[in-house]
């Protein structure tokens, strides 16, 4: 019989199969004890995140110790006690640092000898605000005028001011308000450092073509040309017989003179800038895209050579149009922490935008102007026909509008014969009469030929100054039309002089420069300011994305720049 028990292979794979069932049991067990304690730590993870953004905020008043702890009441937690380590904590940044740890009891491992496993979760948060560049794009175009928006804008821009000069340690935060409508202007000397075409007394503006808002910057070594001082109305009025003569401006100059609408750049007196918002006025188109491309600019470190040349040049001074400590700014993207802000409002959308035509704009133009005598002559060239029929050809050749006379010379560059009569005693006819007897009625008179020089001077007006003192109408209304008759004149002087940008180009060109500075690297917040639909969509299209575009009414654009004050600060987990 124990021979036979010895062969039976009977009942063999029981004794493996309880091994194998054993070593299954065991290995499954590590696995649900090892998924328990990642659950736990998960859970253990995300409450420690969330507590330590929240101590990390730099609105927050409470301790962060105190925070972190409440989270983990609110969780019921309480009983896993963070240590919280407020490792920084000062004007501009905050870091807090918390780490937390339980052991999570096992239930298959302790059959191996694993009693329990500690769960651990360590959370840093960080919010900080480092170097800070931002440019304001604000809309003062005439419709801004209306229900408050300005006044309501000023309320909202200053408290921005304020909000981020709060937040931000001195000498890291510049901004830069770039008050747009039809056009944008600089101070004076800004374009002294810059390669800039075209002349003129008055205004700082630049006309840009297509091509220049695929770049977020504006190189000072690249070619633009600048706006001219002119009026694109139709009235017909003349400035330059003013004593002293004066500028045209009918409401209709796209590049506005006044300093309140001269761009501030990167300033950080906080006083100043509200002064200076403040001061803004309501008038002219809107050109949200010339606003934009500024507004890109003044963060773009392509500017960085003009602001270089905007400080004061001497050591033992600060007294330049940028202070010092901003010298070497804009920085480049992606360095020294700086954070680019481009914050663009609008109350409408784009409309037109005027400029002077090229050959219209430099040099000489064939206007002379005589100031004494208010006398306007016009070159015409070489007299080919003898026009004034002196039978002199190949002479210089002009006209004289108010006269319509063909002459050799612009008046008051030449003389004219003038016929005088001189009377003499010799009597040629008597009367008498009872009471005064006879009297002389007629004496004889002595014809002769004076030559009279013209009075006054003439000089030429080059275009500029043509264009800044002497409406476009006035040009073809009362120095052409005499000469070449209306349409001819109207179309000369007005209609082919005078270019302009429509909506929807000025459209496509404010989508060219958001996305050039979005991709660039700067971050782009839009407000929509009672907008239509037509602006609201361009002015989102524009933002970095949705959350950063903001439809606003009324009082409510002070909840707009509230939300964009606090997203600029950046709260962040750092591990």
């Amino acid at each position: 019989m124990s021979r036979a028990f010895a062969r039976d292979e009977d009942g063999v794979i029981v004794g493996f199969g309880i091994f194998l069932f054993l070593l299954i049991l065991m290995v499954g067990g590590i696995g649900v004890d090892v998924m328990h304690s990642e659950m736990k730590r998960t859970r253990l993870q995300h409450t420690l995140d969330r507590a330590v953004l929240a101590a990390a905020d730099l609105e927050q008043t409470r301790d962060a110790t105190e925070v972190v702890a409440d989270y983990f009441d609110k969780s019921g937690m309480s009983g896993y006690a963070p240590d919280v380590d407020p490792s920084s904590d000062n004007l501009t940044y905050r870091t807090v640092a918390a780490t937390a740890a339980q052991p999570h009891q096992t239930r298959f491992m302790k059959l191996v000898g694993v009693d329990q496993l500690d769960v651990h979760a360590a959370s840093t948060a960080e919010e900080r605000i480092g170097n800070v560049e931002i440019s304001m794009v604000l809309d003062v175009s005439g419709s801004m005028g209306s229900n408050s928006r300005l006044s309501n804008l000023k309320t909202a821009a200053k408290q921005f001011v304020t909000t981020m000069d709060d937040n931000t340690e001195d000498d890291t935060l510049s901004i830069s308000i770039v008050p747009y409508a039809a056009q944008v202007s600089l101070p004076d000397g800004v374009f002294d450092h810059m390669n800039v075409s075209g002349e003129n007394a008055f205004a700082n503006c630049l006309n840009f073509s297509s091509n220049d808002y695929d770049e977020a910057g504006i190189s000072p070594t690249a070619s633009y040309d600048r706006t001219m001082h002119f009026s694109w109305s139709s009235s017909t009025y003349d400035n330059r017989d003013n004593n002293p003569k004066t500028k045209v401006d009918d409401g209709y100059i796209d590049c506005n003179t006044a300093s309140s609408r001269e761009v501030a750049i990167l300033q950080n007196d906080t006083n100043a800038l509200k002064t200076y918002i403040d001061k803004m006025s309501a008038a002219g188109n809107t050109s949200i895209d010339v606003g934009m491309k500024w507004g890109a600019a003044l963060v773009d470190p392509d500017f960085r050579p003009v602001v270089e040349l905007l400080v004061d040049q001497d050591e033992e001074t600060d007294n330049g149009m940028v202070q010092k400590v901003f010298a070497d700014r804009p920085y480049d993207y992606g360095t020294n922490e700086s954070l680019k802000v481009i914050v663009v409002m609008s109350d409408g959308q784009n409309t037109y935008q005027h400029y002077i035509e090229n050959g219209y704009r430099e040099g000489d133009s064939p206007v002379w102007y005589n100031e004494q005598e208010d006398f306007y002559s016009i070159y015409l060239g070489l007299d080919d026909e003898d026009k004034d029929d002196d039978d002199i050809t190949q002479e210089p050749m002009y006209y004289w509008p108010s006269e319509e006379l063909y002459v050799d010379h612009a008046y008051g560059e030449g003389s004219y014969d003038h016929t005088e009569y001189t009377e003499t005693d010799e009597c040629l006819s008597w009367k008498w009469s009872r009471r005064k007897g006879y009297r002389c009625t007629n004496y004889r008179m002595i014809e002769q030929t004076v030559t009279i020089n013209e009075p006054g001077h003439a000089e030429v007006v080059t275009y500029p100054d043509l264009w800044a003192y002497t409406s476009a109408g006035y040009i073809a209304e009362y120095i052409y039309k005499p000469l070449v008759g209306s349409s001819d004149a109207w179309d000369e002087w007005y209609y082919d002089a005078i270019g302009d940008v429509n909506y929807g180009g000025k459209d496509t060109r404010t989508k060219q420069i958001c996305d050039a500075a979005k991709d660039a690297g700067s971050i782009v917040f839009a407000i929509g300011f009672e907008a239509p639909t037509a602006a609201e969509v361009v002015l989102k299209d524009c933002a970095s994305s949705d959350s950063h575009y903001f439809d606003v009414d009324g009082l409510e654009i002070n909840d707009a720049f509230a939300a964009i004050a606090t997203s600029i600060r950046q709260l962040r987990l750092t591990q």
